[in-house]
Parts: structure tokens; C-alpha cells; sequence
């Protein structure tokens, strides 16, 4: 993030949500790795202003940048999400497994939500649960929806997939 990129952001999501009678606990943004890392004191500066305001923070791909896991405790987020390729080969990689299991515990100690991406296989939703991930996310949960089949699941009242 460059200097002042998000300046406006915060001002300006202020005035929307006001504008609208939108309260601010609902709204979620994922951010990625590499742009809260191109600046990490701005993002960090960034991401306590959208959580003073209720915002809930996300950060995004964690895992296949070049973080530092010191600037980890720095940034003021909900949610972690492990990156699909750490779930890919899920449970045939005990490297993946090792990675996953550490970045699930890490999180937890920070008081941080785990969410999986890429969720495809029943046997990487069981490994997953084990280690105690929070959230899971891919095609075995819930596919893409086309726009209209989106519209018409936001119509019903649709909420998050749930798995047995």
C-alpha cells in the first residue's frame, strides 16, 4: 500500500454506512498478503482505523508471500485464510499437513479465525476439522453460483453451507 492509498477509504466507508443505516460488524474485507506487506506500517495504520469502525478483517492467501511472522501479531484481523495450495494435497502431503496444523494453531493463539480455501475432497475437510480449522470454503462446500442463482440465494435469505 503506498502512501495514502487507503486515506479515503475509511472517511469514505464511514459516510456509506451511515448513509445507508448499515451497521459496520457485518461488513467483512479480505485483504491479501502481498498488499498489506508492499507497506506493512500503513496497512497495519489502515486495518486498526476499519476495526475501530467494527469492520471485520481478513487476510487473504496467507502463506505464499514473503510475511514476516512478527508483523502477523501486528495486524488487527478476524480471520486467517490458509491458502488452497497448502489444502491441494491434503492428507497426502505430511508437509501440507504440518504447515496447516501450524498455521492453525498459530491463528488460535492469536485469537484469530481459521478458514481453508480450496475445500474439495471429503479427506481435506477431515484433516481440516482435526486440526481444528475454523471456516472452510471451496467446492465441496457450496460451487460458484452464476449471478442470477447469487441474486436468487441472497433473495431466499441464503446463508453459509453447512457440512456434516
Amino acid at each position: 500500500m503506498p502512501a495514502c492509498r487507503g486515506c479515503r477509504l475509511v472517511p469514505q466507508l464511514a459516510e456509506i454506512l451511515k448513509s445507508t443505516g448499515t451497521e459496520a460488524g457485518i461488513l467483512e474485507l479480505e485483504i491479501t498478503e502481498s498488499m498489506v506487506m508492499r507497506d506493512p506500517d500503513q496497512a497495519v495504520k489502515l486495518m486498526r482505523n476499519l476495526r475501530a469502525m467494527g469492520v471485520h478483517l481478513t487476510i487473504d492467501d496467507f502463506g505464499t508471500g514473503y510475511s514476516s511472522l512478527g508483523y502477523l501479531k501486528l495486524f488487527p484481523i478476524n480471520n486467517l485464510k490458509v491458502d488452497r495450495s497448502f489444502v491441494r494435497d491434503l492428507p497426502h502431503s505430511e508437509d501440507d499437513v504440518a504447515i496447516t496444523r501450524a498455521v492453525i494453531a498459530m491463528a488460535h493463539s492469536l485469537e484469530m479465525n481459521v478458514i481453508a480455501e480450496g475445500v474439495e475432497l471429503r479427506e481435506q475437510l477431515d484433516v481440516l476439522r482435526k486440526e481444528g480449522c475454523d471456516e472452510f470454503q471451496g467446492y465441496l462446500c457450496r460451487p460458484p453460483l452464476a449471478e442470477e442463482d447469487l441474486i436468487r440465494f441472497i433473495r431466499d435469505g441464503g446463508t453459509r453451507g453447512t457440512l456434516s
